[in-house]
């Protein structure tokens, strides 16, 4: 996964801080919406820095697809095919009523998100979402 992005500033030889703005699902034209709230919002992160790239470069930075796409899974369908689980657990297995299957969904829909919480830490702490900045833009 390739994305734009500028560099902060260097953290050493090898590293440095970059933010990439935040995009949404509508293309970003703000100028003739401005509905989502994520306008002017930026994503920093480290990346490496094999090209000495310098504060205020426009960069091309690159990360594991797989990875960002494993993330996706976690934080988007995990929680969804819960949901669904929880829901036919309370109607098929628990002959629940409807709206006590949603909520047995809802439960579940919480606790589907739980591993994405684990998984933020974990990558917080370990830094395995890596970045590396491959060309000036």
């Amino acid at each position: 996964m390739t994305q734009i992005a500028t560099v902060e500033k260097l953290i050493d030889a090898r590293h440095a801080e970059i933010s990439v703005p935040r995009q949404s699902a509508c293309g970003h034209d703000c100028a003739d919406c401005a509905g989502c709230g994520v306008a002017g919002y930026a994503v920093h992160a480290v990346a490496k820095n094999e090209i000495q790239a310098k504060p205020g470069d426009k960069v091309v930075v690159e990360s594991s697809t797989r990875k960002v796409l494993n993330v996706v899974a976690l934080v988007y369908v995990l929680p969804v095919v819960c949901f669904f689980l929880g829901y036919a657990l309370g109607t098929a297995a628990l002959h629940l009523s409807d709206l006590l299957s949603g909520l047995t969904g809802a439960v579940c829909f919480l606790a589907g998100l739980l591993p994405a919480f684990a998984y933020n830490r974990y990558v917080k702490k370990n830094g395995t979402l890596q970045y590396e900045i491959v060309r000036l833009f």
